[in-house]
């Protein structure tokens, strides 16, 4: 157990986030204490399939003061690589932690005294601090429908963050269910492994891995994209709801096409909407899905073409996307026994879980309301959410930023406290 109680600020959730601002708050001298209910940096290991791959290149890792600093900055790290790189960051920030304890609540100690600061009551006792960084992640609960209650026993269910694996299916055809970053990995993950894969498919966008010469994150990159404020995104806070858009690191990165998958024998749906009996339903919305995904991608291609004009920089030509596959009349069922279906792969995303957070600072979807991870309430905060300020917030590219900014915030609210409270004891002095 620590040695005290009270801190001038708790940090809940040992990730990236919260090991980035305890680096920060260790560069300005201010005490305080991560709290983390399994280990440091544990999802990284925990729920990744062993074939995961960074989606970004290498160079965008940029934790604050851990670079990377290898031989392959275009390059793509696998998962074991991640995981080295994240126990040099580790080691770097030593982070005053308590791990293996979990947040029951964070409350207010006095409602009506915003200075009272907070209580934190754990699994290893209660603690308090002046100031409270909630850096627990966003993706707390596994998506996984009712419907996968209905399926038959036999039917092995994982959900993404569970997926290892191709042998760790049993024999027989896999359906996936999603096709976001993770569905559409996973499926590619076990079709090149020669399973026979259905694919329920929903609405994710996808994008080009190269053009005209580049990584499309080293254009965008250089369009000041990922500088792009939240607050300055067409939809502003609406586009927390996007979903990612598929593309892979994988081999040294290359696209993703589902049209390529379906023209190489992998059976795409439209959206899985129920299940009667052994005949699994879909929307007849598989080609609005695919048209959807090769609209995005043809307009950022579209915008990066505009940006080398602009510039007038010297690119290879421009190229657009032909499709490769068009789905015939759609097939709205799909019989689990004829199909030959054993398992099934959830791949439709995480909700938020932040019950334990007693304040009044979230929206009516349980999500927490800030500015740039600022809440409402004096002294609460968030960070390493998706789109907390930009695209890179809850990533490795963007997290140092946002860290760096809140430990400024918690700075200057611990400066502002200190001199409330040197002018208090003035006053008192003076009554005397």
């Amino acid at each position: 157990m620590p040695k005290t109680t009270h801190y001038s600020v708790v940090i809940v959730g040992g990730g990236q986030a919260g090991l980035s601002l305890s680096h920060c708050l260790q560069q300005r001298g201010i005490d305080h204490l991560v709290i983390e209910k399994r280990t440091l940096v544990h999802s990284w290991r925990s729920q990744r399939w062993d074939s995961f791959c960074l989606v970004t290149p290498n160079w965008q890792c940029q934790l604050p003061g851990w670079p990377y600093l290898g031989d392959d900055p275009h390059g793509f790290m696998v998962k074991d690589q991640i995981n080295a790189w994240l126990a040099g960051f580790v080691e770097q920030v030593q982070a005053p932690a308590l791990e293996g304890v979990t947040v029951g609540k964070v409350s207010r100690i006095d409602e009506s005294d915003a200075a009272r600061g907070y209580a934190i009551d754990t699994s290893a006792g209660r603690f308090t601090a002046d100031q409270v960084v909630v850096a627990s992640g966003g993706y707390h609960k596994p998506v996984v429908p009712r419907m996968a209650e209905r399926l038959p026993s036999a039917i092995v269910q994982y959900h993404s963050a569970q997926y290892r694996n191709p042998a760790q299916l049993p024999d027989g055809a896999v359906l996936v269910v999603g096709c976001g970053q993770s569905g559409a990995q996973i499926a590619e993950d076990l079709h090149l492994a020669g399973r026979r894969v259905y694919l329920a498919t929903g609405n994710a966008p996808r994008c080009a891995r190269f053009y005209r010469g580049k990584d499309v994150v080293d254009w965008l990159a250089e369009m000041n994209y990922y500088d792009m404020p939240v607050t300055q995104h067409p939809l502003r806070e609406g586009v927390r709801d996007n979903t990612n858009h598929y593309v892979t690191g994988r081999d040294g990165g290359r696209d993703i096409d589902l049209r390529a998958f379906a023209r190489d024998g992998m059976e795409l749906f439209g959206q899985l909407t129920g299940l009667d009996g052994d005949l699994l339903q879909f929307r007849p919305d598989l080609r609005e899905h695919l048209d959807h995904a090769d609209a995005v991608y043809e307009r950022i291609n579209l915008s990066i073409d505009n940006y080398i004009e602009a510039q007038g920089i010297e690119a290879p030509p421009a190229e657009r996307y032909s499709p490769v596959w068009q789905p015939d009349a759609e097939r709205t069922t799909l019989s689990l026994r004829a199909a030959g279906i054993t398992s099934v792969v959830w791949c439709i995303g995480f909700l938020p879980d932040f019950a334990w957070v007693d304040a009044p600072v979230f929206n009516g979807k349980g999500e927490p309301v800030h500015l740039r991870g600022v809440t409402g309430v004096p002294g609460l905060y968030f960070l390493g959410l998706p789109w907390l300020h930009t695209w890179g917030s809850g990533r490795f590219s963007g997290v140092a930023r946002d860290a760096d900014y809140l430990a400024e915030q918690i700075d200057a609210r611990r400066a502002g406290a200190a001199t409330a409270r040197q002018a208090q004891a003035e006053d008192v002095v003076t009554l005397r």
